[in-house]
């Protein structure tokens, strides 16, 4: 039996889910079909899901059809969940980009379409919900291949649009077909009225093909009709080197076109078996060679890994990576069919690989080194909460329990903040973090109680300043007593603290210099402003002792004193954290965007072209950590939702009169 494994892909609401729903019906997988609306789809079947009614996690759904196996992967079409449609994307060996006939929606497609091409991953579009097409068809094409960088190929004409769509016309054939509820399309006559632009759009489509086959062209420029086997051939060959997109129509809802979409994924869609070759791998060959796309935790705790099979035959109670297999299962999305073996080309589900990560090679230890199979890179996270549970008896619990939400999502982030005392987690959005927060609570029983992050604050100074601290303390016994002078400076952004001393003639004995940095170094813990102090420089410059009452104790207190006496005179300044902040943007939003930094205390560095993506910009600047919370939602908001960035933390910055008063007089309230 031959494999074919297909990632359906494409933006929120364009209907993924309810083409694979059509596809099981279809097929007769499943005998009703279900809808997103009523929430019984074999796709989006978990909570988080129904209830927002938008895929979460990726859906496996694998069924036979005729002399072939297909696997469906059903990625989610939220950008904040884009990272589950990247670690799938390297285990199949084609992608459907569904989408709807609306021009405008069109570029949410770029950083998708820049993935499948900058990875080399055949695909074929879908336009799907063509009776709600409110634009011309070619201003709809003209769109989509403007943020291809592979040329797109008509394989079908619609016949209508809107309530009035009929039908279709396949320009291969060149045949006519009517649409019907709950049935195949069967053959119509032309409609006279198309017939000029059906012949335009054969032309065309063979022209397109001509270009990456010699024989063809010569064909056409001899006016010969190519046979419909050549140029099905011709579909195959191209689209499974990645050099065409086929552009196929429907409506997913009523089953519309989706026969079609899937006679073409058997005829045209590249094997699994070239797919694992194009990998260097042999799977007819062994050792086992198998990829984990994706790890599962059920509420119960069990863990299930979606694995691509490249090389070699798995076996259950295989041992891999030095992890036994629990079990091979074969996924309908919620449904299990245990297996005792997977083949080549198989995605299945394997229980119980504790510690494999998503995007782990798995082969059977025989000191053999596994081979280097793609990888999808981690997205860098844009958005943050502070994080604590309901109840503080979890507070050991929540932190295993993330770290299997890490195992399930690689664009999770978590810190324990020392400096605000916070667990922060990181993700891609407001709605991938509600997503976490929700299984948290569900899955592992965990409510969560959420707030923005603290700025981790710092505070300086402007100016010297010279103090003197005395500690004196009578008891019954032994007394004690420190006492000393301390120079105060400032230092240059960045330079950190230091501590030395001119001490001579032993009036502050060698053992007890060690107490005065140590209290010197706990009141920088929490300045004057209440956050902890950087680059400063303290000088023990005199002091005195007592023969009997001095301690390292006694004069790390009087150190304290010191600090604390003479800190005011200098100057206290709050600092907050910038970051260098990478925005990428399509260039028809660039300023935009540097509105968007100006507005946010920004400074822009600069801006140029981005590097191998076509009408794009990237902007450089710093910004402010207090500016950062909100970004990626704006950004989004003003980009239809493509615009992303990267960032880093860079230096220290003193923070504006009117925003540190603000921030101090927030501290005060707290307090």
């Amino acid at each position: 039996m031959s494999f074919r494994n297909i990632a359906l892909v494409g933006p929120y609401s364009s209907g993924k889910t309810t083409l694979l729903e059509s596809l099981l019906h279809v097929t007769g997988v499943t005998t009703r079909k279900g809808s997103v609306k009523e929430g019984n789809t074999v796709g989006d079947a978990t909570t988080e899901a129904r209830e927002r009614q938008m895929s979460t996690e990726v859906t496996a759904a694998s069924f036979n059809h005729g002399s072939l196996s297909f696997t469906f992967l059903d990625c989610p079409g939220s950008v904040e969940l884009l990272q589950e449609t990247l670690n799938c994307l390297v285990g199949v060996d084609a992608a459907v980009v569904v989408c709807e006939p609306e021009p405008q929606k069109v570029l949410t497609l770029a950083p998708l379409f820049q993935t499948l091409d900058e990875w080399e991953i055949p695909h074929l579009i879908f336009i799907n919900k063509m009776d709600r097409a409110n634009s011309a068809f070619s201003d709809v094409l003209t769109a989509l291949q403007q943020v291809s960088s592979r040329p797109l190929i008509l394989h079908q004409y619609p016949i209508g649009q809107n309530e009035d769509l009929q039908g279709f016309i396949d320009l291969v054939s060149e045949q006519a077909f009517h649409y019907h509820p709950d049935a195949p399309a069967d053959p119509m006559p032309l409609p006279a009225e198309l017939a000029d632009l059906e012949k335009a759009a054969h032309t065309e489509m063979l022209e397109t093909l001509a270009n990456f086959d010699d024989h063809l062209l010569e064909e056409l420029l001899e006016d010969i009709e190519p046979p419909q086997s050549e140029v099905l051939q011709d579909f195959k060959t191209e689209l499974g080197a990645d050099l065409i997109v086929p552009v196929f129509i429907g409506v997913a809802e009523a089953d519309f076109g989706v026969r079609p979409l899937l006679d073409a994924l058997a005829k045209e869609a590249p094997d699994a078996s070239a797919t694992a070759q194009l990998r260097g791998l042999d799977p007819a060959r062994e050792p086992l060679v198998a990829q984990v796309l994706k790890n599962f935790f059920s509420p119960q705790g069990g863990k299930l890994s979606l694995v691509r099979v490249w090389q070699g035959t798995l076996s259950d109670g295989m041992v891999l990576n030095q992890v036994r297999v629990g079990g091979i299962y074969r996924l309908l999305g919620q449904q299990q069919q245990s297996l005792n073996q997977a083949q080549a080309g198989e995605v299945v589900a394997l229980s119980r690989l504790d510690g494999v990560k998503t995007g782990d090679t798995l082969v059977v230890v025989n000191g053999a080194a596994a081979p280097e199979l793609p990888k999808a890179h981690h997205l860098e996270p844009v958005y943050s909460l502070a994080i604590t549970p309901r109840d503080r008896k979890d507070e050991v619990k929540l932190s295993g329990a993330i770290n299997k939400l890490l195992e399930e999502d690689p664009s999770l982030r978590w810190e324990q903040r020392e400096t605000t005392h916070e667990m922060v987690l990181w993700g891609q959005g407001d709605i991938h973090l509600q997503i976490i927060t929700d299984r948290l609570e569900r899955k592992h029983k965990l409510p969560i109680k959420t707030h923005t992050p603290h700025v981790p604050y710092k505070e300086s100074i402007r100016k010297s300043a010279s103090s003197h601290g005395r500690y004196k303390h009578q008891t019954g016994g032994h007394g004690q007593y420190g006492d000393v002078h301390l120079d105060i400076q400032p230092r240059a952004r960045g330079e950190g603290f230091s501590f030395n001393e001119t001490i001579v003639g032993g009036v502050v004995p060698r053992q007890y210099i060690p107490g005065v940095e140590m209290g010197v170094r706990e009141f920088l813990q929490q300045g004057i402003l209440g956050f902890p102090i950087v680059d400063i420089a303290v000088t023990l410059t005199d002091g005195s002792y007592h023969a009997v009452d001095s301690s390292e104790q006694a004069f790390k207190q009087a150190a304290r004193i010191a600090m604390q006496s003479g800190l005011p005179n200098c100057q206290p300044v709050l600092l907050e954290p910038i970051e260098r902040v990478t925005i990428s943007t399509p260039t028809e939003f660039t300023s935009n965007v540097l509105r968007l930094i100006s507005n946010h205390r920004g400074q822009v560095l600069g801006y140029e072209a981005k590097a191998s993506w076509e009408s794009w910009d990237e902007v450089s600047a710093y910004l402010p950590m207090a500016e950062m919370q909100s970004l990626i939602i704006e950004l989004r908001s003003l980009t239809q939702g493509v615009g992303f960035f990267q960032w880093q933390d860079d230096h220290l910055e003193e923070v504006p009169d009117k925003v540190a008063e603000r921030v101090l007089a927030r501290v005060e309230t707290a307090v």
